[in-house]
């Protein structure tokens, strides 16, 4: 959908100073609190102005209907993506996706505290922060200690769109340096399908092989993708 057939929708307040002050985004968040205001309304305050046909709200909604009003989609989005619409130059387009990368990290400080797993939803809840929306593969390592408690996670390897590298000698060595006692992979699937390929499960049956020699088990191995994943524990591989 083209941004003016999105704009044909509604009619835009061509002046945000026309508006009663409780409707202004600003003085709307002073009034009334963050929580009264809308998704077009708070990104409205981060790019701060619009065109001279657009106010910032109308710029907002333009941008929202292109991801259907989905804030997920909006986290996907690059600087460039943003860039492509009316009244977004650079420095509005990076404000908006560095907003979006701090809720984001919320998420992964909120995740932080000491936790222990104890199931597959577990993993795929606590890793969900580093790969949800990611348009690309990346592999990860949850190392545990004797009673399941996270003692770090770790990135191995980011790749493309169809697939990354995951080296078992890269990842043994993480987990002996850490002295952990069991070990947990974890990759996403961009595509969204939770369907192991030929090469996850050739992996994970590697891993596993070498893990029991090690003394060092592999507990699971989560595909993740944003909606579900996939346990091969769960599914009775491992």
């Amino acid at each position: 959908m083209k941004d003016t057939d999105t704009l044909a929708a509604y009619t835009p307040a061509l002046n945000i100073k026309t508006w009663a002050e409780e409707d202004r985004p600003r003085e709307k968040l002073l009034l009334k609190g963050k929580a009264a205001l809308s998704d077009a309304e708070l990104i409205a305050i981060l790019i701060g102005s619009g065109t001279p046909k657009l106010t910032a709200v109308d710029v907002a909604k333009l941008i929202l209907s292109a991801v259907n009003n989905d804030l997920n989609e909006l986290a996907r989005l690059s600087v460039k993506d943003l860039m492509k619409h009316k009244g977004i130059g650079e420095a509005k387009a990076i404000t908006i996706v560095s907003a979006l990368e701090l809720g984001r990290r919320r998420k992964e400080t909120a995740a932080s505290a000491k936790t222990q797993i104890t199931c597959s939803t577990d993993i795929y809840n606590y890793i969900k922060p580093q790969l949800l929306d990611l348009p690309h593969e990346e592999f990860w390592i949850i190392l545990l200690n004797r009673a399941n408690i996270v003692m770090k996670k770790e990135s191995i390897s980011a790749g493309g769109v169809a697939g990354t590298v995951a080296d078992p000698k890269i990842i043994f060595k993480k987990a002996l340096e850490q002295l952990a006692s069991s070990v947990i992979l974890v990759h996403n699937h961009p595509s969204g399908n939770t369907k192991p390929s030929a090469a996850d499960i050739s992996l994970t049956k590697k891993m596993k092989e070498a893990g029991q020699f090690l003394d060092l088990p592999i507990l699971d191995h989560i595909i993740f993708t944003d909606n579900d994943y996939y346990s091969f524990a769960d599914e009775g591989i491992l």
